[in-house]
C-alpha cells in the first residue's frame, strides 16, 4: 500500500473537487439515514391505528414522533394537526391512509435526494479519477523521454506500454471507484450505526456481530491478492511484449514460414497470462459470496433476535424498529459486499502503482551537469577514450583518441563489431564514456546541455527509423512549421537523391508512411533519414552506414550533393565502403575496439594494413559484380 503514497502530490492537485466529492457522500449517506427512520414511523403509526380499532372512540389517540415533526416543519404541514380531531373508524383510516401517503411521498422525496447526491459524488470523484489518470500518464510519458539508451534496451516495448496503459488504468480504478466506496462505506456506516444504536444498543450489536469475521476473512485474502495481481501483471506485460514484437517483426516471420511458430508462442503466452488471471478470478469469486453470506446472517439475526424482543418486552422495540433495521442491514449490505471488490482493486492499484513507480524512480544515466560552451562550433576530441556497454559488459573501445576540428572530416572503417557505431553513440550522448574524455569545441561533453548538443547534430543511424507519418513530416521532422518549409524538404530530399522516389509516389511528399516506413524500399528510407540530417544544417554530421542498402552510382551522386552540405561542417562518416570514405580530411581504422591504423586514403593505402586489405577486398568484389 506504501506504493500508493506517490498519488498524495495528484490528490492535491484537485483537493477542491475531492473535497466536494466528500460532501456530496455525505449528503448521500445523510439521506440514506433518514429512509428507514420514515419507514419506521410507518410502520409504527400503521400499527397504532390498528392497534386503536380496539379501543374505545374517546380514548383513541394517535401521536406524531417529535423529531419527524422538526423534520417536515420547514413545509408548513402541521403533523400534530393532521391527527388532531375525530378518531372514528372512518376518520382513523383516513387518517392512517393520509399518514401511509405522506410517508411514501417522503420517502421517495429522500430517495431521490439520495439519488441525486450520489450523481454529484460519481460527477465529481469519477471525474478526479479521470483527471489524475490524464496527469499520471503524460507524467510516465514524459520521464519516458527523459531516459536514456540503456534503459530502453533494458525494457521491452511491450513492458512500458502496459505499464503507461494497463496500469494506470488499474490505478484509476482505485481513484475512482475504489475511494469513492470506501468513502461510501465509512460515512453510512458510522451514520447507520450511529442511529442503530440510538435505537436499541442489543439489537445493534446483534446485528453487527459478523462484521469481526468479514474483517478476517478480508485479512486472509488481501495478501494472496496482492501477489496474484502481480503475477497477473508480469504476464500482461510479457503477452504485450510478445505481440508488438511479433507484428514489428512480421516480415522476418513470413519469410521464414514461422507464422504458426509465433501463433504457438503467443497462446502459450496467453495460456499463462489466463492461468494467472483465473487464478486471481477465483479468490475475488470466493470472497464476494462469503461476504453476502455474512450480511444476510446479519439480517436473519435482526428478524430472529428483534421478533424475540418484541414477544418478550413490549416496548423495547416495535415492528418499526425491526423493519428499519432490516433496512440498515440491507444499506450496509452492498458497502460491505463491495469490500471485495474494493480490495482487489486496492490491491491490484498498489502493485501496478510499485510498477509504474519502478520506472518513475529511474533516473536517466545521462544527464548535463551544466552548460559551459555558449554555441556549438562543431571540434570533436576523444582522449583515451573506453567504453563498455552497461547491459550486455561488452568493451566496445578501448582507449580511442582523435581530433576533428570544426568543419573537418572523419572518416570510421572497420570489420563488423570493431566499434564504428559505439563511437557516433558517444557523440550524440546516447552514452557516456566509461573512460577517458569526450569533448566538443574543447568542453567535456558532460557539461553540454544535451539539448544544444543535440539541436546541432544531425545523425543517421545504421537502423533507420521513420515514423508512420507522411514523407514531408519525416524529412522535416527536426523543424518548426515555418515558411519555406515545402522548399527546404524538397531540397533536402534532393541532396539525398530521394526527390525523384517521391515524385513518383501517388501522393507525392503527402504519402503517410506505414509503421517503421514499410511503404519504402530499404534505400529509400536511409536516404529519407539522409534528408531528415540535412535539412537542419546543424553544425555536426554523423552518417552512420548511410549507403549501405544503395547502389555505387547513388553512392557516388549522394556523395556529390553531400559535399556541399558538408562544407563547413564537422561531419563523421562510419562505413564499410572505401569508396564512402576515401575523400575525408582523416581516417581511423577500428579493430576491436582499437585503433590500429589512421591517415589519408593514400597514406592508408601505402601503409599495406588492414585499411588496404578491405579496399583490395572490395575491388574485386565489385570487380566481380561487373
Amino acid at each position: 500500500m506504501r506504493s500508493l503514497l506517490a498519488l498524495n502530490p495528484y490528490f492535491r492537485r484537485y483537493w477542491g473537487r475531492m473535497t466536494l466529492g466528500v460532501l456530496f457522500v455525505a449528503l448521500s449517506s445523510l439521506f440514506s439515514v433518514f429512509s428507514p427512520q420514515v419507514i419506521r414511523e410507518a410502520f409504527d403509526l400503521i400499527g397504532q391505528g390498528i392497534a386503536q380499532r380496539e379501543v374505545p372512540v374517546e380514548q383513541r389517540h394517535l401521536a406524531v414522533p417529535h423529531e419527524l415533526d422538526q423534520w417536515v416543519g420547514w413545509t408548513g404541514i402541521d403533523l400534530a394537526g393532521r391527527l388532531s380531531g375525530p378518531l372514528d373508524d372512518a376518520s382513523l383510516e383516513r387518517k392512517v391512509m393520509w399518514f401511509a401517503v405522506f410517508y411514501a411521498g417522503l420517502f421517495i422525496a429522500f430517495t431521490l435526494l439520495q439519488g441525486f447526491f450520489m450523481f454529484l459524488m460519481r460527477q465529481t470523484i469519477i471525474v478526479v479519477s479521470r483527471l489524475i489518470e490524464y496527469d499520471l500518464k503524460n507524467d510516465i510519458y514524459a520521464h519516458y523521454q527523459r531516459l536514456d539508451r540503456a534503459f530502453y534496451k533494458r525494457n521491452s516495448t511491450g513492458d512500458l506500454m502496459n505499464r503507461i496503459s494497463e496500469d494506470v488504468g488499474k490505478v484509476r480504478l482505485y481513484i475512482g471507484p475504489a475511494i469513492m466506496y470506501i468513502l461510501g462505506l465509512i460515512v453510512l456506516s458510522v451514520m447507520c450505526i450511529w442511529v442503530m444504536l440510538d435505537v436499541n444498543v442489543e439489537l445493534t450489536l446483534w446485528s453487527l456481530a459478523p462484521l469481526p469475521l468479514l474483517s478476517i476473512a478480508i485479512y486472509l485474502v488481501s495478501d494472496t491478492i496482492n501477489r496474484r495481481s502481480m503475477d497477473t501483471q508480469r504476464q500482461q506485460s510479457r503477452l504485450s511484449s510478445l505481440a508488438q514484437e511479433s507484428f514489428s517483426g512480421i516480415r522476418v516471420i513470413k519469410s521464414y514460414a514461422k507464422e504458426g511458430l509465433a501463433v504457438e508462442r503467443f497462446r502459450q503466452a496467453a495460456k499463462d497470462y489466463r492461468a494467472s488471471s483465473l487464478a486471481q478470478a477465483k479468490v475475488d469469486s470466493l470472497f464476494m459470496p462469503a461476504i453476502m453470506l455474512l450480511v444476510g446472517l446479519s439480517t436473519v439475526i435482526v428478524i430472529f433476535i428483534g421478533g424475540l424482543m418484541l414477544v418478550d418486552g413490549p416496548g423495547t422495540v416495535t415492528v418499526g424498529n425491526i423493519a428499519e433495521f432490516i433496512l440498515y442491514v440491507s444499506k450496509l449490505t452492498w458497502p460491505f459486499a463491495s469490500l471485495g471488490m474494493i480490495t482487489s482493486q486496492v490491491q491490484q492499484a498498489a502493485v501496478s502503482m510499485e510498477r509504474i513507480n519502478e520506472f518513475l524512480g529511474t533516473e536517466p544515466a545521462v544527464t548535463s551537469t551544466g552548460d559551459r560552451l555558449p554555441s556549438v562550433q562543431g571540434a570533436i576530441t576523444f582522449r583515451n577514450v573506453g567504453f563498455t556497454y552497461p547491459e550486455t559488459g561488452i568493451e566496445a573501445l578501448k582507449n580511442v583518441s582523435f581530433h576533428v576540428p570544426a568543419g573537418g572530416t572523419l572518416a570510421i572503417v572497420g570489420h563488423t563489431g570493431s566499434g564504428k557505431s559505439t563511437i557516433a553513440e558517444l557523440i550524440g550522448r546516447q552514452y557516456d564514456a566509461t573512460s577517458g574524455t569526450v569533448l566538443i569545441d574543447g568542453t567535456p561533453i558532460r557539461e553540454i546541455a544535451l539539448e544544444k548538443l543535440r539541436g546541432q547534430l544531425g545523425h543517421v543511424p545504421q537502423d533507420v527509423f521513420l515514423f508512420s507519418d507522411t514523407i514531408t513530416n519525416n524529412i522535416a521532422f527536426s523543424l518548426d512549421d515555418q515558411p519555406g518549409l515545402a522548399a527546404r524538404v524538397e531540397q533536402a530530399a534532393r541532396t539525398a537523391q530521394v526527390h525523384h522516389n517521391v515524385t513518383e509516389l501517388p501522393s507525392g511528399y503527402d504519402t503517410l508512411l506505414g509503421e517503421r516506413g514499410v511503404t519504402l524500399s530499404g534505400g529509400q528510407k536511409q536516404r529519407v533519414s539522409i534528408a531528415r540530417a540535412v535539412i537542419r544544417e546543424p553544425r555536426i554530421l554523423v552518417f552512420d552506414d548511410p549507403l549501405s542498402a544503395v547502389d555505387t552510382a547513388t553512392e557516388e551522386a549522394i556523395l556529390k550533393d553531400l559535399e556541399r552540405v558538408m562544407k563547413g561542417r564537422t561531419t563523421v562518416i562510419i562505413s564499410h565502403r572505401i569508396s564512402a570514405v576515401q575523400g575525408a580530411d582523416h581516417i581511423i581504422v577500428l579493430d576491436h575496439g582499437r585503433i590500429v591504423e589512421e591517415g589519408r586514403h593514400r597514406q592508408l593505402l601505402e601503409q599495406g594494413g588492414l585499411y588496404a586489405r578491405l579496399h583490395e577486398e572490395q575491388l574485386l568484389e565489385e570487380a566481380r559484380k561487373a
